[in-house]
Parts: structure tokens; C-alpha cells; sequence
């Protein structure tokens, strides 16, 4: 029993300062915080600069371990004096070079690569939540996140409780309780393309002494970044925009690094006492504002697993290069696709922030004033039939599940990705029942508006 204790013992110390060298390489890594390119710069360059006679393109380190010549150096790897990997779930160079970007292109101090905008989401909220806690969200976000929220979280014991974006704020504040731990919301929501109120809920959820998390799929860094705004952490779904041509599935966790954990100590007891599976290191002690993405590698990573392969990690960078080419063609193609929605008889209703007459076209202006995203929510004249044979008469456009892809791309969510939930529940969430979202892509948009115009001259 002694010895099995020694070497748990050491082995948890070895970790430790795995994970002080990994806090030290981000805080070290000048690159990593350059804050002088530019947006467009920051995409093909950031995370990975070649050094004389090395690959210009991000390398593909596809090993799950890493191999040193002697234990020596190996010891000097946990000694803090030298720098190096051992396994691929809790740090491989691949994955940690397009983090590094994510993070520089939000005006983040650390990113966290997922499998998927799912396990993102999962655990940027279960890195501050355990059983017994609650969190608010937004009723406007995407049905898996909801499902996940209302109904697999409760199942771990943590509770929320969904809201409508236009409530006051006496309302939102009603909802916070004792043990109220975070605000959750998208940017730019799925599927109903209504834009959230960063810089409101961002004060309500500070008042309270918890961190507002924003979802930034559909916006991306690009058209938006939320931290300037007030939000504490961001999340997206890389397969989305960041990715933009359906490669790869993947998400992310980007932390500020502004939220004062320690000033309400209380209210978040595993980033601010120590950690008994770490031989009591407290994480925002022992690692500031890298505190947050520190707990979420040395915890969740390190039980669940969900990282990305480095495979898909190359992948998501080669995406990440051209982000913001595609994202202003996008919106350019979508603010036509808009308005000639607006105005087409057999149209009964459009939601695009971009169009005046839209009820978050202020919101956008604030928040997106270069544009938005390529994706617009509408509504046909007549019933789920309609819509159905609409889709069903398209011959470019792609009836997938997928969103924000170079292709344009078309979905019905009460018949697909929101089909589990009942009409009165599809409202609460935001969906109407005849909601069509239609992700304009980047082809030519003539041709995305005549295949438009071809299948409503069917209906």
C-alpha cells in the first residue's frame, strides 16, 4: 500500500509540472501573443512560424507519445528545464499550434482544442459547474446545446434555466440563484439568427460574480469578439466557418483570461481550493489567468478525452488561412440573399440582422458591423409542406445538416436537427415551426439566387 501511494505520489507531481512547463510556454511564447498583424495577418500566421530550413506549412504530428533519449532528460522535461511533449490527449504541437491561433484571434490567453462544438460547450460549462450548481442560458441557442443543457447535464446534476434574450433585466435577474455559476449565449444564434446582447448579459452576469460563456460559431472572430464586449469565454464549433469546407469535426474553449475567480472563491471551488487529484494545487493560484484552461486540460481532458486528432487539427488551420476572405463573402452573398427573400411574395418572414427592418439590426450594427454571417432564417407562405417541396426543388443548393460551409447549404430543424422537440418547445427555443435555415455559401450569387427562384416558381 506504501508503495502504490509513493508512486501515485510521484506521478501526480511529475504531472504538476507538466502542466506549470505548458503555463510557462504559452506566457513565454511571443508569438503566440502578438497583438500587431492584423485580422487577416493573424489568420495565415498565427500559432505557427517556420524557423530556418522548417516546414512553411503546420506540420502534422500524428503520435499519440513522445520519445526521449534517456531518463534524464525526460527528468529534465519535468525539472522545467527543458521544454517537450509526452502524450497527445493533454498537449501534441499540431493541436496546440491552431489553439494557440484560435486564441490570438479572439484576444484570448489560452484556447483548448475539442472533438467537437459539443464537447466544447460540455466543458466550458463543466469546468465551473459540478453537481448542485445551475447556470442561465439563452433559449435562442442550437438543439443540440439545448438538449444538452435541458436534459444530459441534468443527469450530472446541474441545472439551468432557459431565458428569452429580450427579457428585461429585472427578469434575468430573477433568474440568478445562490448557486448560479455562469451565463451562457451565441452570438449569433442557431437557427434563428437572432444577435445576443453581449455587453448587457456580460454587466448582469458580473454583478452576480459569475462569467458571462458565448458561443462564437457563427459570428467567428472575424465579425466579432466577444471579450471586447465583456464575455469571459468563448466556444465555437470549428467545424463551422473556421473550417468552412466540411472536413473535420471540432470545437474549442477560449478563456479571457479577465475573470476574477478568486474574488468569488466561494462560488467556484475547483479552480479556486486545491485539487486533491493533483496533490493540492489550486489552479488560478498556481497558474493566474491560464487557471481556467489549465483545469480544463488537467481535469476534463485527462478523464473524458475529446480531443481532436492532429489530422483534423491541420485540417481546421488550412480553413483558418482563408476565414476572413470567406466570411465577407459570405455576408456579401447573404445580404443579397436577404433582401431578395425580403421582397419575394411567397416569403412570409426573414431574419437576417443585416436587413433594416430586422428586430436585431441595432444589435447587429453594435456588434457586427462588417457583417454578420452567411446565415439567414426564413419562413415560406403555407405550411411544413411548403417548405418541404421548396427543398426538396433545389438542384445547387444541399439539403444537409451542416451549416456555414463553402457550399450553400439548406435545413428545415423542425423536421431534422431540432426534430425531437414539440412545436410549443421549438418556440421556447426560438424556432418557429417553419423555419428554414438557408446557409448562403460562396459561389457566385447569381447562382445560388436562380436556384432559389427556380424551386419557389414550384410551390
Amino acid at each position: 500500500m506504501l508503495q502504490r501511494y509513493k508512486i501515485i505520489h510521484n506521478s501526480l507531481f511529475i504531472i504538476n509540472n507538466f502542466f506549470v512547463l505548458l503555463w510557462l510556454k504559452f506566457k513565454n511564447n511571443s508569438y503566440f501573443m502578438d497583438k500587431k498583424l492584423r485580422t487577416g495577418s493573424l489568420c495565415v500566421h498565427a500559432g505557427y512560424k517556420a524557423k530556418n530550413g522548417e516546414p512553411i506549412e503546420l506540420p502534422i504530428i500524428q503520435s499519440t507519445t513522445f520519445k526521449y533519449d534517456d531518463s534524464d532528460e525526460m527528468a529534465q522535461l519535468f525539472d522545467l528545464k527543458k521544454e517537450g511533449y509526452f502524450y497527445t490527449r493533454l498537449q501534441n504541437p499540431t493541436n496546440d499550434a491552431v489553439a494557440a491561433k484560435i486564441a490570438t484571434l479572439e484576444g484570448g490567453v489560452g484556447c483548448v482544442l475539442t472533438s467537437s462544438g459539443q464537447a466544447a460547450n460540455f466543458y466550458a460549462i463543466f469546468n465551473i459547474c459540478q453537481a448542485g450548481d445551475h447556470f442561465i442560458t439563452s433559449n435562442e441557442i442550437y438543439g443540440g446545446t439545448y438538449n444538452l443543457f435541458g436534459v444530459t447535464l441534468k443527469k450530472l446534476g446541474i441545472d439551468c434555466t432557459f431565458i428569452s434574450q429580450e427579457a428585461s433585466d429585472e427578469e434575468i435577474q430573477a433568474a440568478f440563484r445562490p448557486n448560479t455559476k455562469a451565463v451562457f449565449g451565441e452570438t449569433i444564434s442557431n437557427p434563428g439568427c437572432a444577435v445576443f446582447d453581449i455587453e448587457r448579459f456580460a454587466k448582469i452576469a458580473h454583478k452576480n460574480g459569475v462569467p458571462l460563456i458565448v458561443d462564437n460559431t457563427f459570428a467567428t472572430p472575424v465579425n466579432c469578439r466577444p471579450f471586447e464586449w465583456g464575455a469571459d469565454i468563448v466556444t465555437h464549433s470549428t467545424t463551422k466557418y473556421m473550417d468552412g469546407l466540411a472536413t473535420q469535426v471540432g470545437g474549442c474553449v477560449v478563456d479571457s483570461g479577465n475573470f476574477d475567480w478568486l474574488a468569488h472563491a466561494e462560488k467556484f471551488p475547483g479552480l479556486c481550493t486545491p485539487d486533491d487529484s493533483y496533490h493540492g494545487l489550486t489552479y488560478v493560484k498556481a497558474f493566474g489567468k491560464m487557471g481556467f484552461t489549465t483545469k480544463l486540460v488537467a481535469q476534463l481532458m485527462r478523464d473524458l478525452g475529446s480531443i481532436p486528432a492532429p489530422q483534423n487539427s491541420f485540417l481546421l488551420n488550412m480553413g483558418l488561412q482563408t476565414l476572413h476572405l470567406r466570411m465577407a463573402q459570405h455576408c456579401k452573398n447573404a445580404q443579397k440573399v436577404a433582401e431578395f427573400l425580403h421582397d419575394n411574395p411567397k416569403v412570409a418572414w426573414v431574419h437576417y440582422c443585416g436587413l433594416k427592418d430586422d428586430a436585431h439590426y441595432a444589435l447587429g450594427q453594435k456588434y457586427l458591423p462588417n457583417g454578420s454571417c452567411g446565415v439567414i432564417a426564413f419562413g415560406l407562405k403555407g405550411t411544413r409542406e411548403t417548405a418541404i417541396k421548396w427543398m426538396d426543388s433545389l438542384e445547387m443548393i444541399n439539403i444537409v445538416t451542416h451549416v456555414a460551409d463553402a457550399r450553400t447549404c439548406v435545413l428545415h430543424p423542425a423536421s431534422h436537427t431540432h426534430r425531437q422537440l414539440s412545436d410549443e418547445q421549438l418556440r421556447e427555443a426560438g424556432v418557429a415551426p417553419d423555419l428554414i435555415r438557408l446557409s448562403v455559401g460562396i459561389e457566385d450569387v447569381e447562382d445560388i439566387l436562380d436556384d432559389i427562384k427556380q424551386a419557389l416558381e414550384k410551390i
